[in-house]
């Protein structure tokens, strides 16, 4: 067995992260990249990403998804292209599927991966434990493939290098049983529409639990408003009703990406860094030198945030004119 395959979800930034992984991942250890997408209809999503292959599996019974489903085209692509490592993006959907895929070739998924270190021969995946206060190195064991889905926000998707000419795309045919899909597949969950779409921000100041009070959010609105940016917060600010729910930021809130990224307060729980690692910069202002936001940022502030957010309101407008 040789090469990485990438399983893809259409229509969705992780799979840009993970394919940004696996050609990091192929580039270490000289190893082909390929990619794997369930339907035809949007192959093209990744034609213009350096891989060596890009194969499309459909079948009228994966029209909508089902674990079943999934994971009996997927298995069959996988005995026949062979490869040594299947990476997912760490999505709901690859939550319900991918630890049954696995186990069909006697493996465990190593799920939640937020780096890698690799040689020719190995390979350790990094997970994190206890709200990402410890990280935990994991090696495969047994025979090949070996199956990771990595975090969202772990790799940057604009990483991803980019082919000089189209990828070919290549069809591979399946053969899925109905009487083995058990469950029945009803309308895709749909959101309701947000009065505020934070994924569209290209500046977002985010408040934390260091804010101590309601009161004193306003402080951090105003430096929002003076940078030009959309206010956010961390899961404990939302559900106190301090701010509205569709300001969250997180594994339950908005997952965003945005050019800059101010964390006010915000401790660094592997739940909010889930949401906004995929941030181009991030700045982080916390009194304590060892919080855990400080690992991800790109530039810190170890502070009294009551100290810091008005000098830096201050700064800003003089910076304006």
């Amino acid at each position: 067995m040789s090469g990485i395959l990438v399983i893809t979800q259409q229509k969705n930034r992780m799979s840009a992260e993970t394919l940004a992984a696996g050609q990091q991942l192929g580039a270490a250890l000289n190893l082909p990249v390929s990619a794997a997408v369930i339907g035809t209809s949007d192959a093209g999503e990744f034609a213009d990403k350096k891989l060596d292959h890009i194969y499309t599996v459909d079948d009228p019974l994966l029209k909508a998804y089902t674990p079943d489903g999934y994971t009996a085209a997927l298995e069959q692509l996988i005995r026949l292209k062979k490869p040594q490592f299947v990476l997912l993006p760490h999505t709901y959907q690859v939550r319900d599927f991918a630890p049954k895929l696995a186990t069909r070739f006697q493996q465990v998924l190593v799920s939640d991966v937020v780096d890698f270190r690799a040689a020719p021969g190995s390979v350790v995946m990094v997970r994190q434990l206890f709200q990402g206060k410890l990280n935990a190195d994991v090696k495969f064991g047994g025979e090949a493939p070996y199956f990771a889905s990595l975090q969202a926000g772990a790799f940057r998707a604009e990483n991803a290098v980019r082919a000089d000419t189209p990828v070919s795309v290549e069809s591979v045919p399946v053969q899925l049983d109905a009487s083995k899909i058990r469950s029945r597949p009803e309308e895709p969950f749909r959101e309701a529409q947000r009065a505020v779409d934070l994924t569209a921000a290209s500046i977002i100041v985010s408040v934390g639990r260091g804010i101590r009070e309601k009161e004193n959010i306003p402080m951090v609105e105003e430096l929002a408003k003076v940078m030009g940016a959309e206010l956010a917060a961390s899961r404990p600010i939302c559900d106190n009703g301090w701010l509205p729910m569709e300001r969250q930021v997180g594994s339950s809130g908005q997952t965003v990406a945005p050019k800059v990224y101010i964390a006010v307060g915000i401790s660094g729980a592997i739940q909010h860094l889930v949401g906004m690692k995929g941030a181009k910069t991030i700045v982080a202002i916390n009194k304590d030198a060892n919080a855990p936001i400080f690992e991800v940022a790109d530039y810190g502030i170890v502070g009294d945030l009551f100290e810091v957010v008005p000098a830096l309101i201050e700064e800003v407008k003089k910076a304006k004119g």
